[in-house]
């Protein structure tokens, strides 16, 4: 059985991968919440788990080859960009996050939440 390097589980099988993308394509409400998912975890710290969602986001709906096409940037640049060892620039990332927002009619917004500390007592 072939396993996934990184997280030693083996990866998914055709039909599980097929209904997740079905999800991703038919339900404009699980697709928002994977897109917002992906720039959450990135957010966070975990790059790579952020662009592998968005890897598979764009592999469900439109494809890299229509993606490339609205962006001007060539597909294999796209996939390299997504893979394991890609590193994108903040400025294609965005661009891409933004295409996507825009093709989807979503207004995705960061804020910030303080978390409260305990307060100290003076001794």
């Amino acid at each position: 059985m072939i396993r996934n390097r990184r997280t030693k589980r083996p990866p998914l099988t055709g039909s599980v991968r097929e209904l997740i993308d079905d999800y991703i394509v038919s339900d404009p409400a699980f697709r928002e919440a994977l897109i917002k998912e992906a720039i959450e975890t990135m957010l966070a710290g975990d790059v790579e788990t952020g662009k592998t969602i968005l890897r598979d986001y764009i592999k469900a709906t439109e494809g890299f080859e229509k993606l490339g096409r609205a962006l001007g940037t060539p597909p294999k640049s796209l996939i390299r960009m997504f893979g394991p060892r890609g590193n994108p620039q903040a400025r294609n990332l965005f661009g891409v996050i933004g295409y996507l927002q825009k093709r989807d009619g979503l207004s995705l917004r960061v804020s910030s939440i303080r978390k409260k500390r305990p307060l100290r007592r003076a001794a």
